[in-house]
Order: C-alpha cells, then structure tokens, then sequence
C-alpha cells in the first residue's frame, strides 16, 4: 500500500486561484500573465514547481495589483477606509541655492517664486 503526501498549497497560490475565480479567468490567462504555458502554471499549482517573483510581478501587473496585495489578499496592504481623503505627504530635498532657485521656479513659475523669498 502506497502512501501518497499531499503537498499544501502555498497561501499566495490560493490567493492567486481566489483572484481568478473572482475575476472568472482561467488558468490559461494567469499562465499567460506568467509568461508560462498552463501545464508550467499547473505544475506550480500543484506544488511541483515554484512560483518566481518574476512571475509573480507579472501577474500582478497584468492583475492591475500589487504584488503586496495579492500576498495579503483579500486584504490590501493599506486599507483605505475613512479619514483616507486626509492622507499626506511631505517630502523634504536638500538642493545647492543654484539649484533650489531653479527647481522652485519649475514648480511655483517666476512670478511665485518671488512671493515665496519674501
């Protein structure tokens, strides 16, 4: 009697299989965001052969995802819900004064840049 060993699935690989489902795509269309023939996409399924990053990137991209949010999928890496409108960011770049007037100038116009040396 021989024992057969089931190989667990690997979670990014249910998310994937959840995402196709959900999407009603078939496993054609996922191996070719894969860059992959079905049979390689089935074996990667099956647990014989690993996904790469490449791969996965691709699918991603073709998913209109993140590779992050196919991870944690369902969930999305940043969940936006409410207060999300309020979200900012501040970014600080230290420039030579040369340099920083010709920057300003691009962002603000001659006319501004006066205004913000005051």
């Amino acid at each position: 009697m021989e024992t057969t060993i089931k190989k667990e699935v690997h979670p990014i690989l249910s998310n994937i299989r959840k995402i196709m489902n959900e999407r009603n795509l078939t496993q054609a269309a996922i191996a070719e965001y894969a860059e992959t023939s079905p049979s390689q996409l089935s074996k990667i399924f099956k647990g014989e052969v690993q996904l790469s990053l490449w791969q996965l990137s691709n699918i991603a991209t073709k998913l209109n995802m993140s590779i992050v949010d196919i991870i944690t999928y369902p969930d999305k890496y940043y969940k936006m819900g409410k207060g999300s409108e309020d979200l900012k960011a501040t970014l600080t770049v230290e420039l030579k004064k040369d340099v920083k007037e010709q920057v300003l100038k691009l962002i603000f116009g001659n006319e501004n840049i006066k205004i913000l040396n005051e």
